[in-house]
């Protein structure tokens, strides 16, 4: 079936429509040997398509979900344990799919879980600073002070952390509820930075991920995300230029 070029090149995960439209206006894609024009149409089951000279074939059916990970429940695929995985939630996909990124097993919230490649690696890259806002109860109270170095960065084993941002939800007798967001991706790196202000967490939540959130997902429960949240992402985090 022929359909323009730019949504052939957003389905194959090549990048997003208006980023495969950048690439036609500069040349950098070709159909049968022709260079392709905004409004080309083909079909990648018969025509030749090229991007910066490499030839793209048709590629599986890109899966996107967001899924609402329980506490106790593990991202990786095989636990000798027989602990519970994501992959027993989602029994009714049937494509090969994978966590984008890691929730430890006693945290939970939400996870993106898709087949994209290129767009896994594009969200974890640490360049595109992808903020992702966790939900977190902790000993105490956060003083001015706390909030003041979480957000300049604290200082662990393996380094600075980049700023967060930090605000307060909830004050509760002996403990309390934050929202913290950061956009990197170090190991246990939430629970870390409040442990070195003198806050331990006790629960950990990860509720948004750029822009996406849990709005009516219950834990173990997954909902596909929508054309318009896919393109959005893959705008926001894909930046082509200097790929194949």
């Amino acid at each position: 079936m022929e359909e323009r070029i730019q949504k052939i090149l957003s389905q194959c995960g090549i990048a997003s429509r208006r980023k495969a439209e950048e690439m036609i206006l500069e040349g950098l894609v070709r159909v049968n040997g022709e260079t392709a024009t905004i409004g080309m149409k083909a079909d990648l089951a018969r025509d030749h398509i090229k991007v910066r000279g490499k030839l793209i074939n048709k590629a599986e059916q890109k899966v996107y979900l967001l899924f609402n990970k329980p506490v106790n429940c593990l991202t990786a695929a095989d636990d000798s344990d027989g602990r519970p995985k994501v992959k027993d939630f989602l029994k009714r996909v049937k494509a090969r799919v994978y966590p984008v990124g890691r929730l430890d097993f006693n945290s939970e919230g939400l996870l993106l879980i898709t087949n994209d490649g290129e767009l896994t690696n594009a969200v974890l890259h640490p360049a595109h600073k992808i903020p992702k806002t966790y939900r977190a109860k902790i000993d105490g109270y956060l003083q001015d002070s706390d909030i003041q170095k979480l957000e300049k960065g604290v200082r662990l084993e393996d380094g600075m952390t980049a700023p967060a941002k930090v605000k307060r939800v909830k004050n509760l007798k002996a403990n309390s509820w934050i929202d913290i967001t950061i956009h990197e991706g170090k190991k246990r790196q939430v629970r870390r930075m409040l442990q070195h202000v003198g806050h331990p967490v006790s629960r950990l939540i990860r509720i948004r991920i750029n822009g996406l959130s849990l709005v009516n997902l219950k834990p173990g429960e997954f909902r596909y995300l929508t054309p318009d949240e896919v393109e959005k992402l893959r705008d926001e985090t894909m930046n082509i230029k200097g790929r194949a």
